[in-house]
Formats: structure tokens, sequence, C-alpha cells
């Protein structure tokens, strides 16, 4: 990543943390992933590699500038879904030179999964309302491609709204998973059917 890019994610992530302190109300909060977490995912998408990423949770497009510059090098794109009009998102994708590698959706995360096709997303970032993904069963898992990953954020620092979706995954014979300790947590999940 060039050091103009990097130098607008260091600004987003201190003026996210900034607001998140503010904000009483959590709804309203940036939540953006910890730099850590967000260079695992790079790296994930560079190892496999996954051109085909799907986000849910946009918040300011701090996530989908380290997601768009990964998909960027494999020859790849983001979808990213957020029920939130995500018009400062689509603002710092512009200002890092990065929105031609990103379709961004409002709506709905679950409602885009159940319409997607099986096995089209190479990687699933999940990092929206924890407590919902249970809900969206089995479609994180249906649209994944065999070999491909799922990520949610947050399995370390909310590991009571993670459980419910940890639990579907460990009873999954196709898929294996584990939690990594970088950021908030990651739970991570591949598939192997």
């Amino acid at each position: 990543m060039d050091e103009k890019r990097l130098r607008q994610l260091e600004s987003l992530y201190e003026e996210g943390r900034q607001h998140d302190e503010k904000q009483p109300d959590r709804l309203k909060r940036r939540r953006n992933v910890d730099p850590g977490a967000a260079a695992f995912l790079v790296t994930l998408i560079r190892a496999i590699p996954a051109p085909r990423v799907l986000e849910i949770g946009t918040s300011n497009g701090y996530s989908t500038i380290w997601l768009a510059d990964a998909c960027a090098a494999v020859g790849g794109q983001v979808t990213t879904v957020d029920t939130e009009t995500q018009a400062g998102a689509r603002d710092n994708l512009e200002k890092a030179g990065l929105a031609e590698h990103v379709t961004f959706v409002a709506g709905d995360g679950g409602e885009f999964l159940r319409g997607l096709a099986e096995n089209s997303v190479d990687l699933l970032f999940l990092d929206a309302e924890r407590t919902e993904y249970p809900g969206w069963w089995p479609h994180p898992l249906r649209v994944i491609r065999p070999g491909g990953i799922l990520v949610a954020d947050n399995a370390l620092s909310h590991p009571a709204e993670i459980a419910p979706l940890q639990e579907l995954l460990e009873n999954e014979p196709s898929c294996y998973s584990t939690l990594v300790p970088v950021g908030s947590g990651e739970l991570v999940a591949v598939l192997d059917r």
C-alpha cells in the first residue's frame, strides 16, 4: 500500500476513534476494524487469492479501503453492503483512488446474502450487527466458494454475540474455523466443500 493511502487510513482510523469516544449511541459509531485486523484481511485476500470480496458493514469505508487495495492487487472487486447511506465512504474511496474497485449497496446484509448465487464470493467479511448473523444462516456459507473464507470481526471483544455464529460454523462439517487473536478478534472459517 502506498504512503499516501496509509496516511489517509491513519487519519480515518483516528477520526473514527475520536468520534466513537464521543458518540453515546453505539449504532451511530464508526466502529472501524483495528489496523492489525485489516492487515490480516489483506493477507488473506492476497494469499488465497480472493478477487470477489463481500463486506457487510461499510461505515466510513475504512476497512473497505484496505479490502479494495488488496483486491486491486489480485484483479478483484469489493462489494460492500450497509443499511446506511454511504456518501462518506464513497468520498473516502474516491480520495484513496480505489472507487473503481468497489460496488456500494445500500440494504440489509442478510437480504443481500439471500439474493446471491451459490459459490459467488471468495472472502466474506462480516462487520455488522453480530446478533443478526445466525438469522442469515445458511447464506453466509452458501455464497462462499470451496476454499473460500468467512471472517467475522469482534470475536474476542464480543464473544457472547459471536458465539451463535461460531457454534453454527463448528457444527458445519464443510468448514474449519478458528479464532485469530488480532485486533478485536477474528472468527475465521475456511470452506472445504
